[in-house]
């Protein structure tokens, strides 16, 4: 089996790649399948995708930061 990586997207989604190294399942424990021929996958973080697990690009149009910079940002303004 193929190492997977991870990878936290600045703001965005979670990379995970290679596709084909991954079994990605639904609460029931159901396979959700992964498009063909995908070198990775970009996994929604924000929580409005309308393709969820996948991201759809929704966290540019929502203005979802991820946690530190979220924290960061309140630590500024207090």
């Amino acid at each position: 089996m193929a190492d997977v990586t991870i990878e936290v997207l600045n703001n965005g989604p979670l990379w995970v790649e290679p596709a084909d190294g991954i079994k990605l399942l639904d609460h029931q424990g159901n396979a959700i399948p992964i498009p063909a021929g995908r070198k990775g996958v970009a996994l929604c973080r924000c929580g409005g995708s309308v393709n969820k697990p996948f991201c759809d690009g929704t966290h540019s149009k929502v203005g979802f930061k991820g946690a530190m910079q979220a924290v960061e940002e309140s630590e500024k303004e207090e």
